[in-house]
């Protein structure tokens, strides 16, 4: 409603919700009027075949072939048969429709579910794992290749970034991390295992992802927290929101935590829907962390905050993060730069700012590389 408003599209979506409604009455009509026509066949039907037996029958008792009473047990049998009939014709019509419905649910039916989504109640203790690619290929359908051939490591407990322009393909590496898409060739380990030898189930529980909408469910702030982590304790939720700096948010809201935040947290501005969405998955106590553009509506403040908080929990759990504001990511351990589904580059913000002309344009767009010493 808000983009709507703000795009001044009232009108047009006006008219565009009326022209549904005058396709809903058109179709709404043609079924009445079928409706109408196969009643009145069906009642017509009984009316002719009862004038036709009073008709023949009548005939018949007056050149004496048949008596009265014959004539009269055949005009039971018409009106004991005029309902089965009225029955039978306006089941088919109701069978039409239900037909159509059928088909719809048979599409749904036939859609592909994941049968292995189970996952462990909890991680066995470990180091953070490593994060292996080799030649990982993806081609989205009816599309050109998303990923080709993309190669790299991620040492367990340290910061990468995925760089580059849009469209490089560094939202489809963390969509095959989870096992959203299957990658067409090549393979990814996580701690040494291919995760295409595990279950969705077991590869999900082991990563945390938040998303660069950062969606916000309808409910309470508790209830978005504990979406992920249910059991989580009162301490884990006191510990998630100081670290996110969302401890002072609920402490000015009258009813803390129980605080509804409206539909897709309508009530929460857009930076606290994202650190509401990093508090959420912090308390997944997670073996990977994946942060896709998490500081994109964070104010210089919180950004720096972020990054403190994410070099702490790169001690913890592996971070793997993308990021288009290079500041955020200036700190990594590794910055891969990423090109049309390549790797372009791997190093650290210094070496490639020297090294690698994409990453020093991108760098110096955001002022970010070095001046040049005259």
């Amino acid at each position: 409603a808000r983009t709507v408003k703000a795009n001044g599209a009232e009108g047009r979506e006006t008219r565009a919700a009326e022209e549904a409604v005058d396709e809903a009455y058109a179709a709404g009509l043609v079924g009445a009027r079928y409706g109408a026509v196969v009643a009145m066949v069906g009642g017509a039907s009984i009316q002719t075949a009862f004038l036709v037996v009073l008709g023949v029958g009548g005939a018949f008792v007056a050149n004496g072939t048949m008596s009265v009473s014959e004539l009269i047990a055949f005009l039971l049998y018409v009106f004991f048969l005029a309902i089965p009939v009225s029955q039978l014709v306006g089941g088919a019509a109701q069978l039409q429709q239900g037909l159509g419905a059928v088909g719809r649910i048979q599409e749904a039916a036939g859609l592909p579910v994941e049968d292995d989504i189970d996952s462990p109640a909890a991680l066995a203790p470990g180091p953070p794992p490593d994060i292996e690619l080799r030649g990982v290929e993806f081609t989205y359908p009816g599309r050109a290749p998303a990923l080709r051939g993309v190669s790299f490591t991620v040492p367990g407990g340290t910061q990468t970034a995925l760089v580059g322009l849009s469209g490089a393909g560094k939202t489809t590496l963390f969509s095959l991390l989870q096992r959203f898409y299957e990658p067409t060739a090549g393979s990814i380990r996580i701690g040494g295992q291919d995760i295409s030898a595990l279950t969705r189930g077991e590869v999900r529980r082991r990563i945390a992802y938040v998303e660069q909408d950062s969606p916000v469910m309808s409910g309470t702030l508790r209830e978005n927290l504990l979406y992920a982590a249910p059991a989580a304790t009162s301490g884990e939720l006191d510990e998630a929101l100081a670290v996110t700096r969302l401890d002072a948010l609920v402490a000015r809201l009258p009813m803390g935590l129980d605080t509804a935040v409206g539909p897709r947290g309508v009530t929460l501005s857009g930076g606290e829907r994202q650190r509401l969405a990093i508090a959420r998955a912090l308390l997944r106590r997670p073996q990977v962390l994946l942060l896709d553009e998490a500081s994109a509506q964070l104010d210089a403040r919180n950004e720096q905050a972020l990054g403190e908080l994410v070099a702490r929990t790169a001690g913890q759990c592996t971070v793997l993060l993308i990021a288009h504001r290079l500041s955020t990511v200036t700190g990594a351990d590794q910055i891969v730069v990423l090109e049309h589904g390549d790797v372009r580059a791997t190093g650290t913000h210094h070496t490639l700012v020297d090294d690698d002309d994409l990453y020093r344009e991108l760098a110096s767009t955001q002022l970010l590389a070095a001046e040049p010493q005259v």
